[in-house]
């Protein structure tokens, strides 16, 4: 993810955390300062949040270290102000599989809170743990157990993007396709999350926040789930685009603006002589122009980097790719020949097509 700070790698995983997070170290202290605590109060303030994200990147390696026994690979772990985020590179269909690597996360929440069991004491005043800007020595580790046994309970709420929508789906799919348990988990994720907005115009409006957020990754969880279920049983054969949208490596970006405005083609192919060196996107040109210049040749701005594929290749892992490596074109090639292109916008067309002729009843392919 652009614009954040590289920890380190565990187990091959690579940790950062976007810059964002130091706004929340920044705004802990003013709002900490403002309430006229004293600077030892600030510090331990600080430290507490710096572990409770400790205690985030457990939880989101609980989750890669378990998805990596069943091989699948996760790029990486982003810590953002809201929590964690791992990003895996595919998502387990076996509901056995989506099951342990759903509950590994809370399951790490739940062995640091036994951890810390036996260095609390039961007797100390709860009023210390009502408010996160008095911690201190005395209620540290108490208050530290108590965050990670609700991110444990908060996380298994059952709803997408949660831990607990996952569990549902997993559940669901032990009976069902992947494709219905996951649309019965939105719904039922999206039924809560009207529940949390509404309870928190009465009671906290902290919750209307949590509300739109699990909305939004219901919906956001059930749309990718059909759109991978539209591309199943297909391959690159049946979208790929024949005709090569070509540029020359020795024309300037005034010249590849022109050949942007008069045709329909956003990206390109970046050819030396028939063999591709490269590919030139439409935000590319734009940049190159911006802070480049128009004389500055395509060759100099190309993307050398280029995603290859075979006819065969099937379109779920195609589509997972433009996720993943965000390549605005894919070259199709065989036997070393150069066949033709697929980019991210005919891939969404095949999946609308799809989707409309699937509602009629007939397949559109």
């Amino acid at each position: 993810m652009k614009y954040s700070l590289y920890l380190g790698k565990i187990s091959g995983i690579r940790i950062s955390v976007h810059w964002t997070f130091l706004i929340l170290i920044f705004w802990i202290v003013f709002s900490n300062v403002r309430a006229g605590l004293s600077s030892d109060e600030i510090v331990w303030s600080v430290v507490f949040v710096l572990t409770i994200f400790a205690c985030v990147i457990l939880h989101e390696l609980g989750h890669a270290l378990t998805a990596q026994r069943f091989r699948i690979k996760t790029r990486e772990i982003i810590i953002l102000p809201i929590g964690g985020l791992a990003q895996f590179e595919s998502i387990p269909e076996k509901p056995k599989e989506e099951l342990l690597v759903a509950l590994a996360g809370p399951a790490v929440n739940v062995l640091i809170a036994a951890l810390l069991f036996p260095f609390v004491s039961l007797r100390r005043d709860l009023q210390e743990l009502e408010t996160l800007s008095r911690i201190g020595p005395s209620n540290f580790l108490m208050t530290l157990m108590n965050i990670n046994l609700w991110l444990a309970v908060f996380n298994l709420i059952p709803a997408f993007p949660m831990d607990g929508g996952r569990v549902l789906r997993a559940v669901l799919a032990f009976r069902m396709s992947h494709a219905r348990a996951t649309a019965i988990a939105a719904a039922i994720g999206q039924v809560l999350a009207m529940a949390f907005v509404f309870v928190g115009f009465f009671i906290n409006p902290f919750l209307i926040f949590i509300g739109f957020f699990i909305f939004l990754g219901a919906q956001s969880e059930a749309a990718y789930a059909r759109s991978k279920f539209m591309l199943k049983g297909f391959t690159v054969n049946d979208i790929l685009m024949h005709e090569i949208p070509y540029i020359h490596r020795d024309l300037t970006v005034k010249e590849a603006a022109a050949r942007l405005l008069n045709s329909q083609n956003r990206n390109f192919v970046v050819d030396d002589g028939g063999k591709p060196v490269g590919t030139l996107s439409r935000e590319a040109i734009i940049k190159a122009l911006g802070e480049q210049g128009e004389n500055v040749s395509v060759d100099q701005v190309k993307d050398e980097s280029m995603v290859i594929l075979s006819p065969d290749t099937p379109l779920e892992e195609v589509w997972q790719k433009l996720q993943q490596e965000r390549k605005p074109l894919m070259l199709v090639m065989s036997d070393g020949v150069l066949q033709g292109v697929v980019d991210e916008e005919n891939l969404a067309e095949f999946i609308l097509i799809q989707s409309a002729a699937t509602r009629n009843g007939k397949p559109a392919l």
